[in-house]
């Protein structure tokens, strides 16, 4: 079977400092104090996803979950190590991402379209239905400057959902808004699976993953801890031990 996401020991790395200032720093050189530290976000991390698969990416707060996902999405490089993709990549992983405050709405969805790989024409003949989806009326000759975050999600991943790709990842975090428009998510993304896109997803809800995922990975302060069965998976985080009501509309609350 096509390997879609191949990654191989990453690891990302980022500097912590523990002053504010440079003459808070400056004294804390000479008073022989750590003015910063290094982590380790993503750790060795190795796994491969195949054509098709649908992946829940599970794990607590600063896990590594997030930089995981921008590797793969290609915002961000591992310093260490390889992640390949194949193929298309769409998605949205934060909301208001590749907006221009100073351009409306419509000028937006172009400029997020170009970013995602659309050509003017393919942005052209899907406009309609990127708006219908969006549902933004009258705001869409508005600066996205004075949109809330719920209407950035919207029209962010209206433009990623009607994007012809192989590899579609969203963070839960993009289900911002009110439950009508949720559940009109839900529904797009089940489509996307049954399509048999390559799915890869960060959620906190086990009721998401279960019903978009047929396999779960959890991170545990940046390296993969468990890959394998969703039930699995959520038992190994111990999530099935809490209040999943099934009421998230399959989304996930907000993160």
């Amino acid at each position: 079977m096509t390997t879609m996401i191949q990654v191989e020991n990453a690891t990302k790395s980022f500097t912590l400092s523990y002053q504010r200032s440079l003459k808070q720093t400056v004294l804390a050189k000479a008073r022989g104090r750590k003015t910063h530290d290094t982590f380790n976000a993503v750790d060795d991390v190795s796994f491969t996803v195949s054509a098709g698969e649908s992946v829940g990416l599970m794990g607590l707060n600063g896990s590594g979950k997030s930089t995981l996902l921008k590797l793969i999405s290609g915002v961000m490089r591992p310093d260490s190590g390889s992640v390949m993709t194949r193929g298309r990549i769409a998605g949205l992983i934060a909301t208001g991402t590749g907006f221009d405050n100073n351009l409306s709405g419509r000028e937006n969805l172009y400029l997020n379209a170009a970013i995602l790989g659309m050509s003017r024409a393919e942005t052209d003949r899907k406009f309609d239905e990127i708006v219908d989806f969006a549902d933004l009326g009258k705001f869409l000759d508005t600066d996205v400057a004075y949109y809330s975050s719920g209407m950035k999600a919207r029209l962010g991943f209206s433009v990623a959902v009607n994007v012809d790709a192989d590899i579609f990842i969203a963070d839960e975090a993009l289900a911002v808004g009110d439950r009508p428009f949720k559940r009109k998510c839900k529904k797009r993304m089940d489509e996307i699976v049954k399509s048999g896109v390559t799915m890869f997803y960060v959620s906190h809800a086990p009721g998401a993953v279960r019903n978009l995922c047929d396999r779960v990975l959890v991170m545990e302060s940046g390296r993969l801890a468990f890959d394998g069965d969703v039930e699995e998976g959520i038992h190994f985080l111990h999530y099935d031990e809490g209040d999943d009501s099934g009421e998230d509309d399959g989304l996930g609350a907000d993160v």
